[in-house]
């Protein structure tokens, strides 16, 4: 009894009623910056560490937290983030196709919840998987357990946080608002050559840059090095593309290609060997619980909800969740490996495989907003359940705090899109919201540019990754402008320096790069709302 009474009361140290609320809070304002940091940049680095902050310097505040509970807060707080990602990436691709279609809350709401419960659902079957008996080093996790640990001993991590983010936000509303910094430097004189090259003028790209760290903005950077200063500029000059319009054609198509081989390599390599061992077909007591009544009842339900309040029709809802398993499952793979999560192209593979069976149009993106909410929740879940497992949190408070945020995230999240839409119209290339995976997605809905261009990139995909080599990112930095590749590369530098001359300050640098995130981010959503309410 003694026994038992410990772990009843440890867990209500750990899952207490102001974790959940500042829980709570802290997911109305990730949802809120991830959302925009995702349309303006094309890139979502994991909130963790800025949560993990944040959660420490609020609980310190309020006194007598320890790490568990700290631990549970920013599990709330992370997981509206990667389900803003998740529409961000996917959904915006209706109004660069069908520009007159109406904003629809009901639809989308459902999307997003579906994608959130699943996330929760598969993952939680996963944990055990990836986290104990197996386990990935998932880095995310990593480091915010190291920085929880590290800042216990003091509130400097509070302050690298938070200077930044106010530095970050003063920035944001002098460039936004007032518009004398420029968004974007372009070199005029390389443009004559047809080499488009500058520099996104952006705090938070830094700080992305610094984040992802020095290795993967390399690749990233490489990827438009290769696309703008070659293959498009060398293939016009040599007559292969008639114009500009055509050869971004081949290397947008070429890029997405690479992404999409990647994924099917981390399919074919990586999951469909190890199903059994994963999910834990053979251990008993796991066949006991997944055959519980209760995970089909809940898989029925959302069928329903997806067949009755959307566009889908059964057969596509069914699939969707066998799809949306595959892909979870993926998902924690690739991001327990490397730290990236590309849950974009986790949707364009099921949206392709359901395509045939009534899945296109509208609908099409509803499919891959599903699997990418679930995915990259999924990514998010396991992040936090790592850092638990080391705290040694109890995670079932972990999932009851995942599970709240990314329930209030799948409101905010639509909520926020919508603000945005409203402020600034029409999102793609050449908006202030380039949106470039919904982009990519609404390129898969309505037909690629460039046919061979896809099925080179999805073979040279599937290979590089056969070879360890980092074809998803290279494949985002074909895909994305190279202004943004360049200026999240400075910050990927600024990463190697520092861990050259002092790595000790590695971790805080992450600290500060988060700050920049924020900042941005929150700033740039506060200036759409004014927008918004003061539209004539």
């Amino acid at each position: 009894m003694q026994s038992k009474e410990r772990v009843r009361t440890g867990l209500k140290q750990q899952l207490t009623l102001r974790s959940m609320i500042i829980g709570a809070l802290g997911a109305i304002v990730i949802t809120t910056s991830s959302m925009y940091v995702a349309l303006r940049m094309g890139a979502l680095p994991w909130p963790t560490i800025f949560v993990a902050v944040l959660s420490m310097a609020l609980l310190k505040l309020l006194g007598n937290t320890n790490l568990k509970e700290i631990n549970v807060t920013h599990t709330a707080m992370s997981a509206g983030g990667m389900v803003a990602g998740g529409v961000a990436f996917t959904i915006p691709g209706i109004w660069m196709l069908m520009p007159e279609t109406p904003f629809e809350f009901g639809p989308l709401i459902v999307i997003t919840l579906a994608g959130t419960l699943l996330g929760l659902l598969f993952t939680a079957l996963l944990r055990k998987y990836f986290v104990e008996i197996n386990p990935h080093p998932f880095p995310t996790g990593q480091a915010a357990y190291e920085t929880v640990v590290a800042g216990d001993a003091g509130g400097m991590k509070a302050k690298l946080l938070f200077v930044p983010m106010a530095l970050a936000a003063v920035f944001t509303y002098i460039k936004d608002w007032f518009g004398v910094i420029p968004t974007f430097w372009n070199s005029l004189t390389l443009a004559k050559y047809n080499i488009q090259f500058g520099l996104y003028v952006s705090p938070m790209a830094l700080g992305i840059g610094y984040i992802i760290g020095p290795l993967y903005t390399l690749v990233w950077f490489l990827g438009g090095f290769l696309t703008y200063f070659l293959i498009q500029p060398v293939g016009i000059s040599m007559g292969f593309f008639p114009d500009l319009g055509a050869a971004s054609a081949f290397t947008s198509s070429l890029g997405i290609g690479l992404m999409l081989g990647a994924g099917v390599g981390v399919l074919l390599v990586g999951i469909l060997p190890r199903v059994r061992e994963i999910f834990g077909f053979t251990r008993g007591k796991r066949i006991k619980r997944r055959t519980n009544a209760i995970v089909p009842l809940f898989l029925a339900a959302i069928v329903l909800l997806l067949t009755f309040l959307t566009e889908l029709n059964l057969w596509v809802s069914i699939l969707l969740i066998l799809g949306t398993w595959l892909t979870t499952t993926m998902s924690a793979s690739i991001t327990g490996q490397t730290g990236i999560n590309p849950m974009e192209v986790f949707g364009i593979m099921v949206l392709l495989a359901l395509k045939p069976l009534g899945a296109g149009g509208i609908s099409a993106f509803l499919v891959a907003g599903v699997v990418a909410v679930a995915s990259g929740l999924a990514g998010d879940v396991l992040n936090d359940f790592k850092a638990g497992h080391l705290h040694g949190t109890d995670p079932k408070a972990q999932l009851v705090a995942e599970a709240v945020g990314g329930i209030i995230g799948s409101v905010v999240s639509v909520l926020v899109l919508f603000i945005l839409f409203r402020a600034y119209g029409v999102m793609g290339p050449g908006t202030e919201f380039i949106a470039p995976q919904a982009s990519m997605v609404a390129a898969m809905v309505d037909g690629l540019p460039h046919t061979g261009a896809f099925i080179g990139g999805l073979v040279i995909g599937i290979l590089l990754y056969v070879l360890k080599v980092p074809a998803m990112t290279l494949g985002i930095g074909v895909y994305l402008p190279i202004s943004i590749s360049a200026t999240a590369a400075i910050g990927g530098l600024i990463h190697w320096i520092v861990k050259k001359a002092k790595p000790e300050l590695v971790p805080d640098g992450t600290v500060v790069a988060s700050g920049l995130l924020g900042g941005e981010g929150v700033t740039g959503v506060l200036i759409a709302i004014i927008k918004v309410l003061t539209m004539g």
